[in-house]
């Protein structure tokens, strides 16, 4: 008889884990990844350019005026949605977009670009994915705020939104000033 309730009870007991698992993070962000670069500097890199590729970009080239670094990719759906508020943030002026185009290829981001806009300052090239492990970096959508001096001051995991902008970025961006 309790070999025939064995499975049953241990189906149970990892209902139950799982059911206070759920209960303990009710009401947290899931979402927020913590950067432990926030408050660090920038980790340096090495990173062509994607219409010069033999111009390599490093992070003491992007000194002297914050910039906010966003990681995208031709095949990121999520970066396709994001890209109308990156393109309204790069035209409002307020900060630099730097494009960080993240295990791609660059005839397919070069397309990307021209049939959605530009709306970077530079786009930078991490083919490998290689520079992006010092970064922290999961996957694309992701957005860092690099303060002038190259500290890491925010990041934001997944497609910026309007309100994510009003309600995060531009209070970080005022800080800034």
């Amino acid at each position: 008889m309790i070999k025939r309730l064995l499975p049953l009870l241990v189906f149970i007991a990892l209902a139950v884990l799982l059911g206070a698992g759920v209960l303990m993070n009710a009401g947290r962000d899931t979402k927020a990844i913590p950067s432990p670069l926030l408050g660090k500097p920038a980790p340096d890199f090495a990173l062509p350019v994607l219409d010069e590729p033999e111009r390599v970009v490093s992070k003491a080239d992007l000194l002297g005026q914050p910039y906010l670094l966003n990681v995208w990719g031709s095949w990121c759906p999520a970066c396709r949605d994001e890209h109308p508020v990156i393109t309204d943030l790069a035209r409002s002026g307020r900060i630099r977009v730097i494009g960080y185009d993240y295990k791609d290829e660059a005839d397919e981001a070069r397309r990307w670009l021209a049939q959605f806009g530009n709306p970077y300052a530079l786009v930078i090239v991490d083919a490998d994915g290689r520079a992006a492990l010092d970064w922290g970096i999961y996957g694309a959508p992701e957005t860092f705020l690099v303060d002038a001096g190259g500290m890491v001051r925010w990041k934001f995991v997944g497609p910026l939104t309007p309100e994510v902008v009003q309600e995060q970025l531009l209070p970080q961006l005022e800080a800034l000033e």
